[in-house]
């Protein structure tokens, strides 16, 4: 039997299979719409303001966001990229679907987000596998958590990055606050974790909290090129060359350290951890770093300011808060640097810093007392940005120092009277006075009863031997434990001052 003759040779099908195929490819870059990777099932949406929604599509596509009623429309830009703002949302608890096209987010909250970020102190985990890096009552805390509304995710993959990264080489994954998530695997920062906890026991709406950080950091890896640009006293770090992984300076024989360590250059961990993040909507972040830069003593203030300045610009949020830890008491001293975080919170009005002086421990760099120094810092933000005025959270600061018959007299801001407390019931305060000759004795504060209750709202102070006081300083020395506290609860930290 003759076979019947095709209508098409192979030549005309070479070339619709060619044309399918491009056909085919164009379709589905087309339709490619994706949502930025912070978008992820689970996320929390801030409130109250207009929350920026990013990602890419096909050049020139028509992008449909909406969610909670709402719906915004954009076209993708020439390099497909593509932005949105949704308009102002209340908090809500209810569990709802973010599209964008036919990219869907599911299960998104509204509420408040922050980001916490540092070193090793804000790393340490509620649950972790050894005994001295994890926090004393976390086991206790993760078994008696489950709430479904808050929400955690880690942006820290510990790797760092020349280059500004638009997309992370990390999973984004948000998870809840419940005994699985924060007993198992990785858990999250303990800070992180109270703060949240707090927040939510006050205000009741859900919270979300991105956690980047990286033990024995400097401060210098967070902070984006443009918070170093153009920064008076900066310009040594801001004209910093970022050298690649494979630069000699980096390597090293077998079983030798580097000369260098490429994860400290400046920028780099913003780039590799941080960058992929902005410009979304948050209302700030919490700090829990400064041990690596002891060497920068007061300067560190100046590079505080440009972290706080770079993380507002890059996410956009001009009033974005920043409250961070002051470092605790360890066997050194970090009092000028700990002089120059307070003096940066005292000049910006956005910053804020809560004290750790009393919950130190001279034996050991990461001490276990996270819960505390949660609450001081969800203390700080209820009072300063949710309108719950009547909690008085800040740092007592100096007011002024004057003497009066070889006495000196302290008035400070943010306190009405004063306590007292030591483990050992002692009321020996660990202020020192100075004379005209610049000898230094311990002072003795003449006010305070034998149970530690102060009289008056001043801190009035006498040394032996100094008839005349012209200088004071507090926690200078060994074992550098705070023990003088305003009427509110909260330590006076580190401080060195003139008397007038």
């Amino acid at each position: 039997m003759k076979k019947k003759k095709l209508w098409y040779n192979r030549t005309t099908m070479k070339k619709i299979n060619i044309f399918s195929g491009v056909a085919f490819l164009a379709m589905g870059v087309f339709g490619a719409v994706e949502l930025a990777s912070p978008f992820a099932d689970g996320m929390v949406l801030q409130r109250d303001v207009e929350v920026p929604v990013w990602g890419t599509a096909s050049a020139g596509e028509t992008v449909n966001v909406s969610f909670a009623g709402a719906q915004v429309k954009t076209v993708a830009a020439a390099d497909g990229s593509w932005k949105v703002k949704l308009p102002k949302m209340s908090a809500s608890k209810e569990s709802r679907t973010l599209k964008a096209n036919e990219a869907e987010i599911k299960d998104v909250l509204v509420g408040e987000v922050w980001f916490c970020a540092g070193q090793s102190n804000t790393e340490l985990p509620l649950v972790g596998n050894s005994p001295r890096f994890f926090d004393r009552q976390g086991r206790l805390v993760a078994q008696m958590t489950h709430n479904p509304y808050l929400r955690f995710v880690h942006a820290s993959n510990y790797k760092w990055s020349v280059e500004p990264k638009k997309k992370p080489s990390y999973k984004v994954e948000w998870k809840k606050f419940t005994t699985e998530n924060l007993m198992s695997g990785r858990s999250f920062s303990a800070m992180g974790v109270y703060f949240v906890l707090d927040l939510y026991a006050a205000l009741d709406i859900p919270v979300g909290i991105v956690g980047t950080y990286w033990g024995g950091t400097r401060i210098e890896p967070w902070t984006p090129r443009c918070g170093f640009e153009n920064f008076k006293g900066l310009e040594d770090v801001a004209n910093t060359k970022i050298l690649p992984p494979s630069d000699e300076a980096f390597q090293a024989p077998k079983g030798q350290k580097p000369k260098k360590r490429g994860h400290q250059q400046p920028t780099v961990l913003w780039n590799e951890m941080v960058e992929s993040w902005c410009p979304m909507a948050m209302r700030g972040f919490i700090w829990y770093q400064g041990c690596s830069n002891n060497g920068d003593g007061k300067r560190y203030k100046l590079k505080m300011q440009a972290l706080r300045e770079g993380w507002a610009k890059k996410f956009e949020n001009p009033g974005l808060k920043l409250y961070f830890v002051q470092l605790a008491p360890f066997s050194r001293s970090w009092f000028d640097l700990q002089l120059g975080q307070a003096e940066y919170a005292a000049e910006d009005k956005y910053a804020g810093m809560v004290t750790t002086c009393d919950i130190g421990n001279t034996w050991d760099i990461h001490p276990a007392e996270k819960g505390t120094i949660g609450k001081r810092l969800a203390a700080m933000a209820l009072s300063r940005d949710y309108g719950i005025s009547a909690i008085k959270a800040e740092t007592p600061v100096l007011k002024s120092a004057t003497a009066k018959d070889g006495k000196a007299f302290l008035a400070f801001t943010h306190a009405e009277g004063w306590y007292v407390y030591s483990d050992n019931r002692s009321v020996e305060v660990p202020f020192e006075l100075a004379d005209e000759d610049g000898k230094w004795a311990k002072a003795k504060l003449v006010n305070v009863n034998g149970n530690g209750s102060v009289n008056g709202a001043e801190l009035v102070l006498q040394a032996e031997g100094v008839a005349k006081p012209v200088k004071v300083r507090y926690l200078f020395n060994s074992p550098w434990i705070g023990n003088v506290y305003s009427n509110w609860g909260i330590p006076i930290g580190p401080l060195m001052s003139d008397v007038k």
